[in-house]
């Protein structure tokens, strides 16, 4: 794993932005470790920010299209998927992904990707944003979406 050669982000001018966390509750340490670094980044950031809990990451991309398309400038999508010993590993991997893709496509509005997609539990607590975690996946994903948003609201 390695965060080396992240990008600065400067989220200068979101104060005043909405932002939609749709997080899934599967694996509910690194969920909520996730979610809480998203939303200190959005805190800190002065967007305005509320959270909404799906099932899974299966559910996040049409929970994401809902809230995009009911206001929100911006989406934070959150997950965890563990790999186990069939192939629901990589369906859901895929829908998840391609779904919101296809919902930042659709929208024109930016989707923060931070959906873990992990071959153990380790991998997804050292991402997490937790003590001792090496990355902070859910704060990262609520800097690009704020950051997206911000490229859009220029281009605009």
């Amino acid at each position: 794993m390695s965060g080396h050669g992240a990008p600065a982000i400067n989220l200068s001018g979101a104060e005043g932005l909405k932002v939609t966390i749709v997080a899934g509750m599967w694996h509910e340490t690194i969920a909520e470790a996730l979610v809480a670094g998203a939303t200190r980044v959005l805190d800190a950031s002065g967007a305005a920010s509320t959270i909404v809990r799906v099932p899974g990451s299966f559910e996040l991309p049409v929970v994401a299209k809902a809230a995009l398309e009911n206001g929100a400038d911006a989406v934070v999508a959150l997950g965890v998927i563990i790999r186990g010993g069939t192939p629901h590993f990589e369906y859901v991997s895929s829908a998840a992904t391609t779904g919101l893709t296809d919902v930042a496509l659709q929208t024109g509005k930016p989707v923060g990707f931070g959906v873990l997609t992990l071959d153990d539990e380790q991998q997804g607590l050292d991402r997490a944003g937790l003590p001792g975690s090496s990355e902070d996946k859910g704060a990262e994903a609520a800097e690009a979406a704020l950051h997206t948003a911000l490229v859009l609201k220029g281009l605009r």
